[in-house]
């Protein structure tokens, strides 16, 4: 319940519109939301009945009572993490000081984080470590800011003795995709799931035999759909924080969340290269 609003979010794309727009009355309203009957949120809204029906039912509740009940938990635990960070809002507004939109931006951090972490499918993230500690190689592929994750995710491969590449452009990535096989695993990242050049990358590295993992804020986007196996960063889009803002911290957290889990368990032979790698930098250091 206390990532309702993150799930109502994330189901946009795939909302018809009259939905969407019961969705966006919601994300901005939960409060007023919370206390409305149904006929009142829809004439607020300026939609119809079955439109507010249909639109709980596309995010998994049967009726608008539950729906409500769940909207006024998911707000009050979104009001109760705003006062931990000492802000009676989490939207940045044009006139916040210098101290409100730190405080504010430290909140949407810390969120993103933690709701990544509490939404993780754990099965799946352990199915992809497996995938990966057992590749012949792995090719990592992002553009715009998904391409920070994946030089993150590749360098720290790279530091335990993982054949991981990534290509800094999508003509690189298809070429390098098209020489994969099953013995592969190819990761794609996507914070909206629709890039047109990732989605083609995707598709080459399926249609080769390798074994997909894609990483993005939309389950129910085309790169979701296609990959073998998912991880769902939750990030939030605000009006000064855009997608790529909020998609990298989530985006990285991931990352970490898998090194580490490879790292666990390949402690015995991979302790030792982390250690060589540490010592061959050391020197050109002052």
């Amino acid at each position: 319940m206390s990532d309702l609003l993150t799930k109502i979010s994330q189901s946009k794309p795939t909302m018809r519109p009259a939905q969407l727009m019961v969705a966006e009355f919601v994300l901005k309203n939960p409060d007023r939301t919370a206390g409305s009957t149904i006929a009142e949120l829809a004439k607020v809204i300026g939609t119809s009945t079955a439109s507010v029906v249909r639109f709980c039912d596309a995010i998994g509740y049967s009726s608008f009572t539950d729906f409500r009940l769940a909207i006024s938990v998911a707000s009050e635990r979104r009001r109760v993490a705003r006062e931990t960070f000492s802000i009676d809002k989490d939207e940045i507004d044009p006139n916040d000081s210098m101290q409100e939109v730190v405080a504010k931006t430290v909140f949407h951090e810390a969120q993103a984080i933690q709701q990544t972490g509490k939404n993780l499918d754990f099965a799946a993230l352990e199915k992809i470590v497996n995938l990966i500690t057992r590749a012949r190689r792995i090719e990592i592929f992002g553009l715009g800011s998904s391409y920070l994750a994946t030089q993150d995710l590749r360098q720290k491969l790279h530091r335990i003795g993982m054949f991981a590449f990534e290509a800094p452009d999508n003509h690189q990535a298809i070429t390098s995709s098209a020489l994969m096989d099953e013995r592969d695993v190819g990761i794609v990242f996507s914070h909206s799931g629709e890039t047109p050049e990732t989605l083609e990358v995707l598709r080459i590295m399926k249609n080769n035999g390798a074994k997909t993992v894609a990483i993005t804020n939309f389950p129910n986007s085309p790169i979701a759909q296609i990959a073998d196996h998912n991880l769902i960063t939750v990030a939030k889009e605000t009006r000064y924080r855009s997608g790529a803002m909020s998609s990298r911290i989530a985006q990285l957290a991931l990352v970490d969340f898998l090194f580490i889990r490879i790292m666990q368990l390949r402690l015995d032979s991979v302790g030792s290269l982390l250690e060589r790698t540490y010592k061959a930098v050391r020197g050109d250091r002052i």
